[in-house]
């Protein structure tokens, strides 16, 4: 198995505030989108466009993963946000209010018609009702040869805005949807992030849902904070007690008289070969983490 890339903790830093995009820089954040839609009012974006690819283009980004968000495709602003951003070269970009298979595909034509070299990713925001009622076609977008898609983006807010959904603590209203998109991801591969949470000073608040995000099957979760970045990161990392576990199991499915078992035992226990696998996922990303930390 490869080497993961952890997308524990996604921060969104506004693309018009130059004194943010620099103290991106000292974060410890695993990714960072650079937003050039929601967090940049209509007046401001040309200003924001400019900042963002000179930010991307002088680099300083260490290992995290600089993402930019264009505003949509089909907006007056989503073209020139692309012409921008791509020269500049940053790991992906994030597309807003991708709700069908149509989407993705179009938003790699254009990745491909401006140039994107194959390495750079796309990464799409389920946030509109028909992207959670189309979610599978979306992830299977990503076995076309053709396609950058890589990660999909919960938009929560937008989804509550959309559907009259009301945001509640136990978020009762979205979990559902949170789940169908999770199924979806994991069928092709995908990464998929939470939303975010709107009360970045409530600390209590904010862990019980990383938490929750963490129990549905979330690799990671959208930051609108930085004092959010650490829970976060703590929360989507596997703990010693799992990460022992995932050690057995595998130790266990390796020795010679296992060889060929579908089921055996660990610690009482039936374990499946599907555990191990899990288990063999769990210790390569706890490897990346470990190598994030030691730098």
């Amino acid at each position: 198995m490869s080497k993961a890339r952890p997308r524990r903790s996604v921060l969104y830093m506004p693309g018009s505030n130059a004194r943010a995009l620099e103290k991106a820089k000292t974060l410890a954040v695993d990714c960072l989108i650079l937003d050039l839609e929601d967090a940049v009012a209509p007046e401001a974006k040309s200003e924001a466009r400019e900042k963002v690819a000179q930010a991307v283009r002088d680099g300083g980004y260490g290992r995290r993963e600089v993402i930019v968000r264009i505003n949509g495709l089909d907006t007056e602003w989503g073209a020139d946000d692309l012409a921008a951003a791509v020269p500049a070269g940053p790991d992906g970009l994030l597309v807003p209010k991708v709700s069908s298979a149509s989407d993705v595909r179009n938003a790699c034509a254009a990745l491909d018609k401006a140039g994107a070299p194959k390495s750079m990713r796309l990464w799409a925001m389920m946030e509109t009702p028909r992207a959670v009622l189309d979610a599978l076609a979306i992830a299977e977008a990503s076995a076309e040869p053709s396609s950058r898609l890589d990660c999909l983006v919960m938009g929560t807010n937008d989804l509550a805005k959309d559907t009259g959904a009301l945001l509640t603590e136990d978020r009762m209203s979205v979990r559902a949807w949170l789940s169908t998109c999770v199924a979806a991801a994991a069928a092709h591969g995908l990464t998929i992030l939470d939303g975010v949470y709107n009360n970045f000073r409530d600390t209590d608040g904010f862990a019980a849902e990383c938490k929750q995000g963490r129990v549905l099957g979330m690799d990671g979760k959208t930051l609108i904070h930085p004092n959010q970045i650490e829970v976060c990161n703590t929360t989507f990392s596997p703990d010693e007690a799992e990460l022992e576990r995932a050690r057995k199991i595998l130790e266990a499915f390796e020795r010679p008289e296992n060889a060929g078992k579908g089921v055996i035992t660990v610690d009482g226990r039936m374990v499946e070969r599907l555990h191990a696998e899990s288990a063999a996922k769990m210790v390569v990303v706890a490897d990346a983490i470990a190598d994030i930390e030691s730098e």
